[in-house]
């Protein structure tokens, strides 16, 4: 793009930025009736910002009493009875409720009682969410400073330490107690991801599935009982895989499924799976390590074979958020990886050798993006 062409793109977007951080054009918006309303809804775009840490603790707090639970299970309650119930002095009982229905996540009821909003009412039985919410504090810790972060001088490191292979220059020797925290969250929050996996692509087609990162093997156990017929496999750090084998003999599926124990930066894949998955797997890593992952992969794959990959990808229409700021924060408090677009992902594809590389269509984009990638 010429300078030219490149000064006349911006002339628009130059001329909007002089005109929105003008006091006077401001002052004028809010009394124009018909921009007021366009003034007041940036307004409170730019309050959630400022305020969206405030807005996360009270629904931490909500997690941590049990609150929706409760709400679910004896229905709506005064203050007085939830302040006994949770052990709260009554006004500390209310201003977590009066926060919480301005937040949808509790709504006011008949007769001075309260029970569940829209969004409390989709956390009721949500482990994986509730998982999530309380695995935050890490990382608001890390967050603390984020210009600081942002040097690469973080004044703390609690992503770093529940996460310990990302610092680990030899992961594979990591003991199983150092990574029992981080493997039970991704136990917890698997269900997400399966679920979507399952509903999108169907399992049956294959013979033998090759779960790579596959921690303690959920979503192997959920895949074994969508496709009866598929052999199983778990390629995992060897302080994980023994949760995996352990789920797979409570499940009683050790017949089926499997687990093997590798770093597989250094250890080669096993060999043969007409089907690898990888999910929430690439994200966590750089390029060159990506690069590396999807090229053993590859190798591994039997001939004919697939790749389902599966990620929160970046610039996800509706969630762009998510991407480029929520995980891009995240993954560099944790010390590594990085989020990516399809288009980025297609890239490394390609690199790495694969064929054609298809996007399937999830129910929810904003928990899971899925490509379908062709051996080649």
């Amino acid at each position: 793009m010429s300078t030219a062409q490149a000064h006349w793109s911006d002339a628009p977007l130059a001329w909007r930025d002089r005109l929105l951080s003008s006091a006077g054009f401001r002052r004028w918006a809010e009394a124009f009736v018909p921009t007021r309303w366009i003034a007041r809804r940036r307004a409170a775009a730019l309050f959630d910002l400022l305020a969206g840490f405030v807005y996360s603790q009270v629904l931490l707090a909500c997690v941590q009493l049990r609150l929706f639970d409760l709400l679910a299970a004896q229905g709506p309650l005064t203050l007085a009875a939830l302040a006994q119930r949770l052990s709260l002095p009554l006004a500390g009982t209310e201003r977590l409720v009066l926060a919480a229905v301005s937040l949808r996540l509790l709504d006011a009821r008949s007769e001075s009682r309260y029970g569940l909003g829209a969004l409390g009412a989709a956390m009721v039985g949500n482990t994986a969410v509730a998982a999530m919410v309380e695995h935050h504090g890490a990382l608001y810790r890390d967050l603390a400073d984020p210009v600081a972060l942002l040097r690469g001088e973080p004044a703390s490191a609690q992503l770093a330490g529940f996460w310990p292979y990302a610092g680990s220059a030899a992961p594979g020797g990591l003991p199983a107690p150092q990574l029992a925290a981080y493997s039970a969250l991704m136990a917890a929050s698997q269900p997400l991801v399966a679920e979507q996996v399952l509903q999108a692509y169907p399992l049956r087609r294959h013979r033998r599935l090759l779960d790579v990162g596959g921690g303690d093997g959920a979503f192997a156990c959920a895949a074994a009982a969508h496709a009866p017929g598929l052999q199983l496999q778990v390629f995992d750090l060897p302080g994980v895989v023994v949760r995996a084998r352990e789920r797979f003999e409570r499940a009683g599926l050790a017949a089926r499924c499997s687990a093997v124990g590798g770093d597989f930066f250094s250890d080669a894949l096993p060999p043969g799976a007409d089907l690898i998955t990888l999910l929430r797997v690439v994200h966590d890593h750089d390029d060159a390590q990506v690069l590396m992952l999807l090229r053993a992969v590859r190798q591994a794959l039997a001939a004919g074979g697939r790749l389902l990959l599966a990620e929160p990808l970046a610039e996800t229409p509706g969630a762009e958020a998510m991407g480029h700021a929520y995980f891009g924060f995240y993954l560099m408090a944790m010390g590594q990886g990085r989020p990516r677009s399809e288009a980025r992902l297609r890239e490394l594809a390609m690199q790495a050798g694969f064929g054609r590389v298809r996007r399937l269509r999830t129910r929810m984009p904003l928990q899971t993006g899925l490509l379908l990638l062709d051996r080649g």
